[in-house]
């Protein structure tokens, strides 16, 4: 199977909002194993947008969390559409340091449009959330392996992006906005959002020229929607090697690492994507 370094970043876009691509709870019961949930962030409630708890994978006991869209429109209705409020971060702050008490690796799933955009989210201390949750896995004393699985939306996602390792699907993308959002303001309209995608280069292979991304995960032909058992496969294939890699790391040198990685992100260097075979991994 080929890479997608010519793809049109918004046929990307479309495919990464197909209503029956997989979604962190399919995931978690397809591509893990023993998913036990757990609630809310221990001081105001729980947040149905971002789902987390524990769970295991190739051997490896983890704490997994992840965006949940939904597919019907109860579903997407009940879930937020999949956009945080900051008690769902708060939560994943709380699931963060239960990770790191017990020297648990943390798999993160992002498939967000952005953090929920509403004012009692503002109320409630949204952007001091994501920098909360951003700060804290920065310097996160276990693992963090992310893997974008469909749109990941400006702070939103980043949120759950900050790692050693972070894979993208073929068919995903993350963006500082919308392609809708950046044509409102650039082109004063939202139907000019295809010229948006493609001008910020959105898609799988942007990222990970310019290092961002540090592998890119290959989906059945047609995308994920097509055939989730596989895509099913491909990600847990994938998040296992990142994880037998990372283990039995030394503290210091899994941060220091960490640090340099963030370091390096640059523009679109140019280097060619290499072919996928299940998983593409990132020169080092």
């Amino acid at each position: 199977m080929t890479p997608p370094p010519d793809s049109d970043p918004w046929d990307v876009v479309q495919r990464a909002r197909v209503v029956e691509r997989p979604t962190t709870l399919d995931y978690l019961h397809t591509a893990f194993d023993d998913f036990v949930e757990l609630h809310g962030d221990r001081a105001f409630g729980d947040d149905p947008a971002l789902i987390g708890g524990v769970a295991s994978i190739g051997g490896h006991s983890v704490v997994v969390l992840g965006h949940e869209k939904g597919h019907s429109v109860r579903e997407r209705v009940a879930h937020e559409f999949g956009m945080p409020h900051p008690e769902g971060y708060r939560k994943a702050m709380r699931l963060l340091g239960h990770a790191e008490v017990h020297g648990l690796p943390v798999v993160t799933l992002v498939d967000t449009p952005g953090a929920h955009p509403g004012p009692e989210a503002e109320e409630h201390g949204q952007s001091h959330a994501i920098a909360e949750i951003i700060m804290r896995s920065s310097r996160l004393r276990v693992p963090v392996v992310s893997v974008v699985t469909g749109e990941g939306g400006s702070g939103g996602a980043l949120a759950l992006c900050t790692s050693d390792r972070l894979l993208v699907l073929e068919n995903a993308y993350l963006s500082v906005i919308s392609p809708e959002g950046c044509a409102a303001i650039l082109w004063r309209t939202s139907t000019a959002a295809p010229t948006a995608a493609r001008a910020m280069r959105l898609g799988a292979a942007h990222l990970y020229r310019s290092g961002i991304a540090t592998s890119v995960v290959a989906e059945p032909p047609g995308g994920a929607h097509t055939d989730p058992a596989e895509a099913a496969r491909l990600l847990r294939a994938a998040v296992r090697r990142e994880l037998d890699e990372l283990a039995g790391q030394d503290v210091d040198a899994l941060l220091a690492a960490r640090s340099r990685r963030f370091s390096r992100i640059d523009v679109d260097d140019g280097r060619p994507v290499r072919a996928l075979q299940p998983v593409l991994p990132v020169e080092r």
